[in-house]
């Protein structure tokens, strides 16, 4: 692992999913800038001395040297420095889990996609909300006509963590993701909404037109913004409607999804992980829970206990790790994956989120606020 060291959110969480369905171990890291700080953190996690490096560079030059190399690495660490430590490793022949946005800037972002296709090296991206069982029943309905053909896609990832300017008393977290150059062109929307958009795309199936897109800052002395409204148009005609904001108060991580079709509806609320909620045209509203008979082989597969026993946040951040250790398995092996190992977000997602994120702010930046079309959806 690089980065996620002491005090970082997203490090632990990385762990504990790694950890729970007993597909990794940790063997090696560089977990902090400082590198005696990220030595110690690492004796901490249990691990070798002799693998518990002081900076990343000194990690990839040591475990590509060692019989024992680790097989995958993720990356924890700001968004700025996604690229270049991705393109070491998929150059040292390491596979790589890289937490999102795949970049900080699209031209990174483009380079690392062309890269890891010429490379072979498998790229994952936690795109955390796609490894939710019922988030993948939910594709599976709309993949199957349950609803007919998809009319309006409503999305939205409120959250209220920076209503205030805790940028300015000294919130790490805060500091770099309000950072142009350490975040990226996008504030909430780079942040949350990027989590959005895949979330959109991947239960509906469909595939972004263009976009027109208003962005606003409204906390004092911000540099990005902390509220973003997306207007969608999608390839064959359907719309969509996207909301990110990080100043939403009473909202924590409320994400959201609505499918419409033509005969019904699908719905999802992070809140409330484990149902899904199915209307179709004239009949009764449906809650299918997690875990009951008759699921699809893609939600079965993302589901360890019976209905009733909550499964949320943790568990699908695992489901994402089982699939990428069954995708890197089933690629040494020359074999398709198996159910856990498919519909996982990739390069390729890492790409097209990092340019829906350039078109909403190219749009929101421009006087008239034109649809654009993303350089990859």
């Amino acid at each position: 692992m690089v980065g996620g060291g002491q005090g970082a959110y997203i490090g632990h969480i990385h762990r504990l999913a790694a950890r729970l369905d007993g597909q990794w171990q940790l063997v090696a890291g560089a977990f902090d800038v400082d590198p005696e700080r990220g030595r110690t953190f690492a004796l901490s996690q249990g691990l070798d001395p002799a693998r518990s490096y002081g900076t990343w560079q000194e990690m990839i030059a040591a475990e590509a040297a060692r019989p024992d190399r680790v097989e995958a690495v993720a990356i924890c660490t700001p968004n700025f420095t996604h690229y270049p430590i991705a393109k070491a490793l998929i150059e040292a022949g390491f596979d790589v889990i890289c937490e999102k946005p795949l970049t900080a800037t699209l031209a990174d972002a483009v380079a690392l996609e062309q890269l890891a296709r010429d490379s072979g090296r498998f790229v994952g991206v936690t795109y955390t909300y796609s490894g939710y069982p019922m988030v993948h029943e939910a594709r599976v309905r709309v993949a199957a006509g349950e609803i007919g053909a998809v009319r309006t896609v409503q999305v939205e990832y409120p959250l209220e963590w920076m209503a205030t300017a805790i940028e300015q008393q000294g919130n790490a977290q805060a500091v770099w993701r309000t950072d142009p150059v350490k975040n990226g062109r996008g504030g909430s929307i780079g942040d949350i909404g990027t989590h959005a958009y895949h979330l959109a795309g991947f239960v509906s199936g469909l595939t972004l037109d263009s976009l027109t897109a208003d962005l606003a800052t409204f906390v004092g002395g911000r540099a990005l913004d902390d509220n973003a409204h997306v207007m969608l148009r999608y390839q064959g005609g359907a719309r969509g409607l996207l909301w990110s904001s990080q100043v939403a108060i009473g909202n924590s991580n409320g994400v959201r999804l609505r499918v419409f079709g033509e005969t019904g509806s699908v719905q999802w609320y992070q809140e409330q992980p484990n149902e899904l909620i199915l209307t179709p045209l004239e009949g009764r509203v449906q809650v299918i829970k997690r875990g009951a008979a008759g699921l699809s082989e893609d939600a079965q597969a993302r589901t360890r206990t019976p209905p009733g026993h909550p499964e949320g946040y943790l568990e699908a951040f695992a489901n994402l790790y089982a699939g990428f250790a069954e995708a890197i398995r089933a690629r040494a092996e020359g074999r398709e994956p198996d159910a856990i190992g498919r519909n996982l977000p990739t390069a390729w997602d890492g790409l097209k989120g990092v340019a829906f994120v350039e078109a909403v702010v190219d749009s929101a930046g421009a006087t008239d606020q034109p649809w654009l079309r993303p350089v990859a959806v």
